[in-house]
């Protein structure tokens, strides 16, 4: 695995657990701009051919 692949998927997962911590906690909002980040990450994984789990 490459550093970027490596790179990226840490990204998601870090961003994934403080989307799930911010649910968690009711706090919608911030749930709401890590989501944003999660999408964006995914798409930036598909643009460059990194396969992420759907967990």
């Amino acid at each position: 695995m490459d550093a970027f692949t490596a790179g990226i998927l840490q990204r998601i997962e870090t961003t994934r657990s403080d989307r799930d911590h911010a649910r968690r906690l009711g706090d919608e909002y911030t749930a709401e701009v890590e989501q944003s980040a999660l999408d964006d990450l995914h798409r930036l994984a598909a643009e460059h051919g990194v396969k992420v789990s759907a967990a």
